[in-house]
């Protein structure tokens, strides 16, 4: 399969064109010590625990039943029962505990099992394969430090007959720093967060970070994230934080979506909100990768002028970098 980089009917590329005010984000103060900075502008911040939605709760032909899961860590797949019925499962990264291809095919056989219409999904520091730039330029970090020999990968990728691991998700939208509009909701995903024990999809905190959030349309409706923002499902065990400030500055300044799905903190599972934007710390696995947080679940109202029965024209594809408009 190649790599989507045109319009595809149904498919939403409208990243920031330049016109959006991107610049007026700034990188904060202490951005680099995120602890201190919540502790700084928490006053400010509004944080009300939510209840998510019964899973029980019986599906309505006027609203898209989203199911949200992250950081599955290869657990999922021996107890799919665990998720529930709905039109569009969300997976917020970290499905594989170090990227090799045998966790992704795994994976991919997994979502193949699921009856959601339309299934999204973004890497996450773990699934290290999927970072180019690692695979690329650091073949010997990753077979030192994660066992993922360049000979045995490569060796993989031929048997599964694809050139990059990927390829090997057939069963979803794979978004990378890229959307899609499903019935008219634009949903966008993006995998980085700030460094991380030199993991995956690391970038410095503060304007390499922004640098990706600018990337975000000012019109995303749902927003997926591997890393959390500061102040929401970012709480560690030892209650430091590891949330982006300038991922809460983009939200809360400019793009504003409805929903925020992130994971990456297991232990920061949990639903808020700000007051306008829902925050969805999804994570599947415990702090001790046990799956044993149950999906998140809400409804979005179909928009008027679309019907869910566009579900039905969304086929598994890929968009890797797609070009923007």
């Amino acid at each position: 399969m190649t790599n989507i980089v045109h319009r595809v009917a149904g498919w939403f590329f409208s990243g920031n064109s330049g016109m959006e005010d991107v610049g007026s984000i700034k990188v904060y103060k202490n951005t680099n010590h995120p602890t201190k900075a919540w502790s700084e502008i928490s006053v400010k911040q509004t944080v009300n625990k939510v209840v998510p939605l019964s899973p029980d709760t019986p599906i309505s032909v006027d609203k898209l039943r989203v199911v949200c899961i992250s950081d599955t860590h290869t657990k999922i797949e021996a107890v799919p029962k665990i998720v529930p019925d709905g039109d569009i499962l969300i997976h917020a990264g970290d499905f594989t505990n170090v990227g090799l291809a045998n966790e992704v095919k795994k994976f991919n056989a997994f979502l193949g099992s699921l009856s959601h219409q339309v299934k999204i999904v973004i890497a996450g520091n773990h699934d290290l394969t999927f970072d180019d730039e690692m695979v690329n330029n650091r073949r010997d970090y990753l077979r030192r430090n994660f066992g993922v020999s360049e000979k045995g990968f490569e060796q993989l990728l031929e048997t599964y007959n694809v050139q990059h691991v990927k390829e090997l998700l057939t069963n979803c939208v794979y978004l990378e720093d890229a959307g899609i509009d499903v019935c008219g909701v634009h949903i966008y995903g993006s995998p980085w967060q700030p460094e991380f024990c030199d993991w995956g999809f690391n970038l410095p905190r503060g304007e390499k970070c922004l640098e990706k959030w600018n990337l975000i349309p000012s019109s995303t409706d749902i927003l997926i994230t591997h890393g959390p923002p500061i102040g929401h499902g970012d709480a560690c065990f030892d209650k430091n934080r590891a949330g982006c400030v300038e991922l809460l500055s983009t939200i809360q300044q400019r793009v504003k979506p409805k929903y925020h799905i992130f994971g990456h903190i297991h232990e920061g599972y949990g639903v808020t909100s700000d007051g306008h934007t829902t925050y969805i710390n999804a994570s599947t696995c415990t702090l001790r990768y046990r799956p044993d947080h149950a999906p998140v679940v809400f409804d979005y109202p179909v928009p008027e002028g679309h019907m869910k029965d566009e579900l039905l024209k969304i086929s598994p594809q890929r968009l890797i970098r797609s070009a923007f408009h």
